[in-house]
């Protein structure tokens, strides 16, 4: 019977091809969005969820302030301390450090970034297949290492790397003894290669307590209460960093997030593992089902405005004894291989654009083609579009009176007039709410872009310092710069404007509480280069000989938190209890500069001139920035010529911290524009349905002196009363949902009558026209041909 049912649907869509055409095209499209975000979700929803197949794993946190986001770094001791205290409660502890190095191949040099220094069951802990090597062995020898399959092959082409030899940092050897596939983009740790973390273990730095640089996770054994085990980490901490947390005036405690968790915790400033948004999610799956909602309506109102059309037809079949739960299966059997249709094209085009799809996400989706959920939402699609969906025409078609079918004399009425109009104002009211949030973002992004931070970031190039060679050599390459013409400045510091800020403690006079503030630790030229404005006291100045161990300069938040004026914070002495007990007199207050991101508040800033170089920010002169680029790389070749040169420029940094919601305004961007096709699409077909079953009226129109101008409006007007309705139904929503979101910046611009404005001239200009193709073919035919019709 069913496939009887759907020859004769198949017969019935090649009949109409124009209608059939509109139908699968808008379907298709919906149908591929949906697609692409359901694939998105999954991916985030799954991150991780391969590396526990029953295991207990958590990462350990470090909390320093209740009122902000819990660190996931660690020092070496944690580790092997919390697995020697805890014995019946952890059975394993796996320390990860994040770390690059210069890697050396023959008379080949590359500068590895995502190297990870792990314990040896690393592989035992986390499911990472390896494709040679034995799990529990693999990192047994201090001189090994994995590789990724990515990086085998970029070092040793299509040979076997397995026993191959390379040189990390032009001393350490090390040799091949596994091949990891690459990291799947559903695991929030990223690495190109792995190495044992015991090649540190015996270092100074390694030993402190305080020298926090890597993860910890742990396995804890079965029927162990995560929260109980918290509960003794205080007498933990007390235990190995009493005394230093003491000394520092500070509280440290630490906490357990189950892995599944880790991928949506709320990340601090400076974990470099992957992180997601349970809120970008929510937004996706959101436009998904308003864009599937589109799509269903065009099909729902075409459909209906056919049933004219083909009333004699059920009429027909009525009188020739057709039942109607028959017709009912026939006009759903044609709906459901119209979605069958649309949903195979959905799953061509989704092959095509996945490429552009990925590089818009900015990695790639785990897809199994094989998994079940895939098809399980195609038949999800099927069963709302094909049956739900297309439902309502299917009962409104069966339910004709064949005595008035056959006759022609069958009308929809108003409440099926009144019933499409929903519709539309449905399908416009989600566009015209799309293009509200595509305008507020990209408002939002281009106020953040342009927005003055407070210091000149023009010209300004950054030169990494991550390696010992770049590092012992900091003061000549500084020097070999400033010897040009063609450098202005140049500051040798621990974090650029966007990058690595630390909160430190800090004892202050005049203040009974230990007050926290983030660092910088800079040269004398930090000020000249990033051109920060001094407002009270002066600069740091060679020409005193005390300003290297004695003073420090403030922020103007940092005098105002601490309950002085510019002028009166001068002359004060600070103490940083995490470094030294030290008093620094405070001899200089900067005007507030954005040296965090705008989705942060102002915070305090202490800017030393203690010891901790990680960057060179290089200022050049205004001319052939060619030029200059070419000077520093012979200065860094000078300086470090083992290691190649990396850098960036200082007003790139926008495009770094912000990629997240770049991309997000590009893919809503895009989502919005589908929206509105989809429903211009819908309203296209309305106008053609309108424009011929009111051939007769525009033609005694027309006969009795109606100008082609009045008819179309006569006939624009009528189409365009959902759109008005649409706007204005869109217009709050919108405003609250945009609210909402700009919530997420520190510093935002506000949400100004003139996008509601922009917004419904563009969907109005959209919907004019698609309807005015048709009312303008309508309004000029020749109105003797419609008289004369019958």
């Amino acid at each position: 019977m069913l496939k009887n049912f759907l020859k004769i649907a198949w017969r019935n869509l090649y009949k109409k091809k124009s209608f059939s055409f509109i139908h699968i095209f808008g379907l298709t499209i919906g149908i591929t969005v949906c697609m692409m975000i359901f694939l998105y979700i999954t991916n985030e929803f799954s991150v991780d969820s391969f590396h526990e197949k029953g295991k207990n794993i958590y990462r350990v946190m470090r909390g320093y302030d209740v009122s902000k986001v819990r660190v996931p770094y660690l020092s070496g001791p944690y580790g092997p301390a919390l697995l020697n205290d805890y014995p019946k409660d952890i059975k394993k502890a796996v320390r990860v450090m994040p770390t690059q190095a210069l890697i050396k191949l023959g008379n080949n040099s590359f500068n590895e970034k995502n190297i990870y220094a792990v314990d040896p069951d690393f592989f035992e802990l986390f499911s990472f297949g390896l494709v040679k090597g034995n799990v529990s062995t693999v990192l047994k020898d201090p001189h090994s290492v994995v590789l990724t399959e990515t990086i085998a092959k970029k070092y040793f082409g299509n040979a076997d790397a397995i026993g191959k030899v390379i040189e990390m940092d032009k001393s350490l050897q090390l040799k091949v003894t596994g091949i990891v596939k690459d990291v799947p983009s559903n695991s929030h740790l990223n690495f190109t290669m792995v190495m044992p973390i015991t090649n540190y273990t015996n270092e100074e730095w390694f030993k402190k307590w305080r020298n926090n640089n890597e993860f910890v996770y742990v396995e804890l054994n079965e029927n162990v209460d995560p929260a109980q085990l918290e509960k003794q980490f205080p007498a933990f901490m007390d235990k190995y960093m009493g005394k230093d947390l003491a000394q520092m005036h500070a509280h440290f405690d630490l906490a357990l997030t189950p892995l599944k968790d880790v991928y949506f915790q709320e990340a601090s400033t400076f974990d470099n593992v992957k992180h997601g948004d349970k809120k970008v999610v929510y937004i996706f799956l959101s436009i998904a089902v308003l864009i599937l909602v589109i799509a269903c309506i065009n099909f729902m109102n075409l459909a209906t405005l056919r049933a004219v059309e083909r009333s004699k037809e059920v009429g027909l079949r009525k009188v020739l004894g057709a039942m109607r739960n028959s017709l009912i299966s026939q006009f759903i059997g044609e709906s459901v291989l119209l979605t069958i249709i649309s949903c195979t094209l959905a799953l061509a085009l989704l092959l095509l654009v996945m490429p552009w799809y990925n590089s818009l996400l900015g990695y790639s989706l785990t897809i199994s083609w094989n998994s079940p959920a895939i098809y399980l939402f195609l038949l999800g699609v099927i069963v709302f579009v094909g049956f739900l969906a297309g439902s309502y025409p299917a009962f409104f078609l069966s339910s004709f009176s064949p005595i008035q079918a056959l006759k022609g004399k069958l009308q929809l009425g108003k409440g099926g007039a009144y019933f499409r109009q929903a519709l539309v104002v449905v399908q416009f009211s989600i566009s015209v709410f799309l293009i509200i949030s595509t305008i507020v973002i990209k408002k939002q992004m281009s106020f953040v872009k342009n927005k003055d931070l407070g210091y000149s970031k023009e010209q300004s190039v950054i030169v990494p310092i991550d390696n010992n060679d770049i590092y012992n050599n900091r003061l000549n390459f500084k020097n070999e710069l400033l010897a040009n013409s063609n450098v202005e400045s140049v500051s040798l510091m621990s974090g650029e404007p966007g990058g690595f800020y630390d909160r430190h403690s800090f004892d202050v006079e005049g203040q009974h509480d230990t007050y926290s503030a983030r660092t910088e630790f800079a040269d004398f030229d930090y000020v000249k280069t990033l051109g920060l404005k001094i407002l009270a006291g002066r600069d740091f100045s060679s020409t005193f000989a005390t300003d290297t161990t004695n003073s420090v300069l403030i922020n103007e938040t940092a005098a105002r938190q601490l309950g002085f004026t510019p002028a009166q914070a001068v002359g004060k002495w600070i103490i940083n209890n995490m470094r030294d007990s030290l008093r620094r007199r405070i001899i200089g207050v900067v005007k507030d500069y954005n040296f965090l991101s705008l989705k942060e508040n102002m915070d305090a800033l202490v800017i030393s001139p203690a010891e901790d170089r990680r960057v060179a920010v290089i200022k050049l002169k205004p001319g052939n920035i060619t030029a200059g680029l070419n000077i520093i790389k012979q200065a860094y070749t000078k300086a470090a010529p083992a290691y190649p040169m990396e850098y960036t420029f200082l007003d790139q940094k926008f495009d770094t911290t912000y990629k997240a919601d770049l991309r997000q305004q590009t893919i809503l961007s895009v989502f919005s524009g589908l929206a509105i096709f989809i429903a211009c699409l819908g309203l296209f077909g309305l106008a053609s349905f309108t424009a011929a079953k009111r051939t007769k009226e525009i033609g005694v129109r027309k006969v009795l002196g109606s100008s082609v101008q009045n008819i179309l409006m006569l006939l624009s007007g009528d189409m365009l009363k959902p759109v008005l309705v649409a706007t204005l139904i869109a217009v709050p929503l919108g405003y609250y949902s945009m609210d909402k979101w700009l919530q997420n910046f520190a510093y935002r611009t506000p949400v100004q009558w003139w996008v509601f404005v922009l917004a419904a001239l563009i969907t109005f200009g959209i919907a004019l026209f698609t309807v005015s193709f048709q009312s303008v073919k309508a309004a000029i035919a020749n109105p003797v041909k419609s008289l004369r019709s019958e």
